[in-house]
């Protein structure tokens, strides 16, 4: 794996690690206020940045350009601003960052929806050996 679709599944292990150890914190400490960023981090973090690396490993060309690094550019911003901002909108201190990271998150996503329709393999990345 190399390229964006590395980079992707970096940032997809450093969300799962942050996510793992931030759950047993919650668990340890019987404190489960913040696990609305906890599963932010998890799902947004290590579960779409994974499906966003393997997606552009197997698709051959879908990485090409100043798009992916703009998704890469979106995707990590969202997970900057969502993650710390949950906990700030949960405290009712400011929904801002939260905001932004959401309005980041839709932006990731709405990229990662154009790379899928106009990326059109010719051939399938995996074809079973007969």
């Amino acid at each position: 794996m190399t390229g964006i679709a590395r980079l992707f599944m970096l940032t997809a292990v450093i969300c799962a690690l942050g996510g793992m150890v931030w759950g047993i914190q919650m668990s340890a400490s019987q404190d489960h206020l913040l696990s609305p960023a906890h599963g932010h981090l998890n799902l947004l973090g290590w579960v779409s940045c994974a499906i966003y690396a393997f997606y552009y490993h197997l698709v051959p060309g879908a990485d090409y350009g100043a798009l992916p690094r703009l998704h890469l550019a979106a995707a990590l911003l969202s997970l900057g601003l969502l993650v710390p901002g949950i906990p700030l909108a949960i405290q009712e201190r400011t929904e801002m960052l939260a905001q932004a990271g959401s309005l980041a998150a839709l932006v990731s996503m709405l990229l990662f929806g154009v790379f899928v329709l106009r990326s059109r393999p010719d051939k399938a990345a995996y074809a079973p050996q007969q």
